[in-house]
């Protein structure tokens, strides 16, 4: 069995080498970068599918490393028995040949529009210090004064719009080489700086940075961009006609983030735990990735992890605690009828097409149901199953949830979003109706309260178990209890009053399969809580007045009946 552990949050390619985690060989990535030669190459992939290991990766196969007195540091040790040293001597002179600037905009994710330009000013001043060597340089001289100012976190905001620009002057005028920037999470600072309300201050922030970084900047070798979207070109990459946009409908680049078929198979093997591939491919894989099936490589490390410590370990959603989004929550939550019913639809296994657009607009993204689609199409949330185009060269793509984790995440985190959204409704009437007996009002107000939900065909009983137990909870004065033992069976709900001297209540409901059976339905749940005595525990605690109801669901309708 393999002993090497599991990089579990390693995203440090030297770290993860020389501390002998376990590795799967994504190093080709470097060849196919040198072969298709792209100036500005962005990669949009979602959260936690390696985009910033293989930024590191990048950065220490490229990089011409400097100790803090100069002197050349070899690094190519890392890579020793890897797939790209098989590649040949073409690729291997590149092997730290480079100046590199490597940048993570991931510190930018801050409340306010001053905090988060800070923390950008200070991932910068770092790297200049990095690089802080090179001042001992006599060619450095006319130089040394703002490189002095920004490494200080001193310079004013006009010198840190190109201060990328200007350290790759600095570094090819000590090098003598163009530079490779790295900069990784680049969408962050927009995304967050959208939901926190200063977007355009940051986007003009970025849009600066980038355009002198990679437009208009002669001592650029080529720029590797990482992050979850396609920020629209008009919003940050205006003008920029060499970038390369490689998203996951791109067949170039496909299956270097992420693990194949055959990469999760070795692991498996690896770990002597072959017997679980099937549970790991029903829970990880299902992504496409322009033409390559993909799994999840976090899911994926985490379960196997798991499974060397104990293989009797269930799988789980890890995935869930990693991609929480604001603006998906947002979305699904203005999502209208015709958006939960797909939404539903995707849940039982089925599939939706929807045309797409790449380019990610924040200040437009609330606008139509267009964007939730493709927002979470692009974050992880559904896989491509299919593809095409329409007469007016539209792209169409049908959707699908891609496997047992991404279907969790619906049930439990998506719908619970949908669930706090109806709980902060005002259910005083439906409460009153409930106590007073007014059957026709609580049936009105429980369907209204369904319509702003979403459900799913082939798990009702745990849903509208669960919904009725979310909405009847709150009433002041009663305690709601679920699936008690009373008489002989078990009842789904009992709602007892704090106090004996009011009436309790016994809930019993059923599913109907067709409409027309709801009436049936619900005087069934009646006479299940008469034939079980249901009534009878509260009885024995003491509650001599009892009410009955029966409740019967169809899809978003409901049938309430009151026993005589």
């Amino acid at each position: 069995m393999n002993s090497k552990p599991l990089p579990i949050g390693i995203d440090n390619f030297e770290k993860l080498v020389t501390r002998d985690y376990y590795f799967v060989d994504k190093t080709l990535l470097i060849k196919e970068l040198l072969d298709k030669k792209g100036a500005v190459n962005l990669f949009a992939r979602p959260r936690r599918f390696g985009k910033t290991l293989n930024m590191s990766m990048l950065q220490y196969f490229f990089e011409d490393a400097r100790k803090d007195d100069g002197a050349k540091q070899d690094n190519s040790f890392l890579f020793e028995g890897m797939n790209i040293i098989k590649t040949g001597d073409r690729y291997l002179a590149h092997m730290g040949q480079y100046p590199v600037i490597s940048l993570s905009l991931l510190s930018a994710k801050q409340p306010a529009f001053g905090m988060a330009y800070h923390m950008l000013v200070r991932q910068i001043a770092d790297e200049y210090r990095r690089h802080s060597f090179i001042l001992k340089s006599s060619r450095m001289a006319g130089c040394a004064d703002r490189y002095n100012e920004i490494m200080a976190e001193q310079a004013d905001r006009n010198q840190m719009n190109d201060s990328l620009k200007f350290l790759s002057y600095c570094l090819e005028s000590y090098y003598g080489k163009k530079v490779i920037l790295l900069i990784d999470e680049y969408d962050v600072p927009l995304e967050n700086a959208f939901i926190e309300g200063f977007y355009e201050e940051m986007s003009g922030f970025i849009r600066t940075l980038f355009e002198s970084a990679c437009k208009a900047n002669s001592s650029l070798e080529f720029a590797v961009i990482t992050g979850c979207l396609r920020i629209s070109k008009e919003s940050i990459f205006t003008g920029m006609n060499n970038l390369e946009i490689i998203s996951i409908l791109n067949k170039n680049y496909d299956e270097y983030f992420g693990f194949t078929h055959e990469e999760v198979k070795k692991i498996c093997s690896d770990f002597q735990l072959d017997h679980k591939y099937d549970t790991v491919k029903a829970w990880y894989d299902g992504y496409i990735f322009g033409n390559a099936h993909v799994y999840n490589p976090w899911s994926v490390i985490c379960f196997m992890k798991d499974l060397a410590a104990d293989d009797t370990s269930f799988p789980s959603a890890y995935w869930a605690n990693t991609s929480a989004n604001s603006i998906v929550r947002t979305l699904i939550e203005r999502a209208d009828d015709d958006t939960k019913e797909e939404i539903e639809t995707l849940i039982e296994g089925n599939t939706v097409e929807k045309r797409i657009h790449e380019d990610i607009t924040y200040d437009e993204i609330y606008n139509s149901m267009d964007s939730l689609w493709n927002f979470m199409f692009f974050t992880g949330y559904f896989r491509k199953a299919a593809e095409r185009m329409d007469a007016l060269d539209d792209l169409w793509v049908t959707f699908a949830i891609p496997n047992k984790e991404i279907k969790y995440i619906f049930r439990n985190k998506i719908l619970a979003w949908f669930e706090e959204k109806v709980k902060a409704k005002d259910r005083t009437a439906m409460f009153h109706a409930l106590t007073v007996h007014d059957v026709k009002t609580l049936e009105q107000e429980i369907s209204k309260l369904l319509m702003e939900t979403i459900s799913f065909h082939d798990a009702y009983e745990s849903f509208y178990h669960g919904f009725l137990l979310g909405i009847l909870s709150g009433m002041k004065g009663y305690v709601v209890k679920s699936n008690r033992e009373g008489g002989t069976g078990r009842s789904d709900l009992y709602i007892k009053p704090v106090t004996r001297r009011k009436e309790a209540f016994v809930i019993e409901f059923k599913v109907a399969e067709k409409f027309q059976q709801m009436e049936h339905k619900a005087q069934e749940a009646l006479n299940q809580i008469r034939e079980r005595q249901y009534v009878r525990e509260l009885n024995d605690d003491g509650y001599e007045q009892v009410a009955r109801y029966g409740i019967a669901f169809f899809g978003k309708d409901c049938v309430v009946r009151l026993a005589d």
